[in-house]
């Protein structure tokens, strides 16, 4: 990787720091850097510098001058800078790094950076220098999002979370309020499935599966079991992987003269499966997730591991968005008849246009979608 060093552009620090973008427009750039990833698929690494302010007892503007002018005489012309956070972490995007091993090109980075850093301050005061890096889009083994993470290559989803926060505590109260009620007014319904499940099936009633929540976190998701246990998956992966893609699946079919794009006549379910499956009533168990805060009411559907590893760059977007939820906006929009394409952009609506309101308008079109059967399988 060339990562030619740009000439300095003046030994006067304080002329160095006037190069950089306010924080405003350093976020704006980080966002619009992202959106360009995820049309291009052309990587960039986000370095953020901290220097630890308590521990250098007075000095930390004279330290984080020199840190500046050391970065900033070694960046490329295409690199920006600017700060994550005001006078306090310095922010640099690497952008054209071409199509090289990530993990190679922020070991690069590391040693360059490093290097500038070693050249400008004594060893003392470069310990006091926090370094991390952020790469986008991951290309790691995990696909797991953590909160530092999204707060640093998701700043416009962040500062969105904190201007919500307080409909953000009322979604939560109808979530517990509204799965309660729930639970305790279907409870003999919900007996009744679970030993229907028992008499007619060799195996447990509930059906357990990590899914992957918000941020990537993983949770045990619950369904009223509809296929025979210990049926294997590969039959559910092939399809994904095809659905995934934009590929008409094989075992997609028609119902009144409308494709479904949801595997059909499946010989792993049930009799009693098939019964549950149409009337939904096998998602009712995650009124438990919903009360345990892995889910909401209302929200994207969480995916399987192995789903996740198949999505396009910007259909992660699905999983940082919003909590995921029983029922959604393309499940009262199409149902099963919706491509998977049409489904996330649905769920990214959602999500940029989520309100309290908006909550309570797909909840009353729920049971219609439900009652109605048309995409269940």
């Amino acid at each position: 990787m060339a990562l030619a060093a740009s000439p300095p552009l003046t030994n006067n620090s304080a002329t160095y720091r006037t190069h950089l973008l306010s924080e405003r427009m350093f976020l704006r750039a980080l966002c619009q850097e992202r959106k360009r990833a995820e049309r291009s698929r052309r990587h960039f690494v986000l370095m953020l510098v901290t220097p630890d302010k308590a521990s250098l007892n007075g000095t930390a503007a004279a330290v984080l001058n020199k840190t500046v002018s050391a970065i900033l005489s070694s960046m490329r012309d295409t690199d920006i800078s600017g700060w994550q956070t005001q006078d306090r972490v310095l922010g640099v995007i690497f952008t054209e790094l071409g199509t090289q091993d990530t993990r190679l090109v922020v070991t690069a980075l590391h040693a360059r950076v490093t290097a500038a850093l070693r050249s400008a301050l004594v060893p003392e005061l470069l310990s006091h220098l926090q370094l991390s890096f952020h790469s986008f889009p991951d290309t790691g083994d995990s696909l797991v999002v953590g909160r530092r993470t999204l707060a640093s290559l998701y700043p416009d989803l962040t500062q969105l979370d904190r201007a919500r926060r307080v409909s953000r505590v009322v979604k939560r109260a109808i979530d517990v309020a509204g799965s309660s009620i729930v639970v305790i007014v279907l409870s003999p319904l919900l007996l009744a499935i679970a030993a229907a499940i028992k008499l007619t099936s060799p195996g447990p009633v509930l059906f357990r599966q990590q899914r992957v929540g918000q941020y990537g976190g993983l949770f045990t998701f619950l369904k009223f079991r509809s296929m025979h246990a210990s049926c294997d998956t590969q039959l559910h992966r092939a399809f994904v992987t095809q659905f995934i893609e934009g590929n008409m699946p094989a075992s997609a079919s028609g119902q009144n003269g409308k494709v479904v794009y949801k595997i059909t006549k499946d010989p792993r379910v049930t009799r009693v499966g098939r019964i549950l499956r149409r009337t939904s009533l096998d998602e009712l168990p995650q009124l438990l997730n919903v009360l345990w805060g892995a889910m909401s009411l209302v929200g994207p559907r969480p995916p399987i591991p192995y789903e996740l590893e198949k999505y396009d760059i910007w259909h992660r977007r699905r999983i940082l968005e919003a909590k995921p939820g029983i029922t959604g906006l393309w499940q009262v929009n199409g149902r099963s008849r919706l491509r998977f394409d049409d489904q996330v952009r649905l769920d990214l609506k959602y999500a940029q246009t989520w309100s309290i309101w908006l909550d309570l308008k797909i909840l009353l079109r729920t049971p219609r979608a439900v009652l109605s059967g048309e995409g269940a399988h």
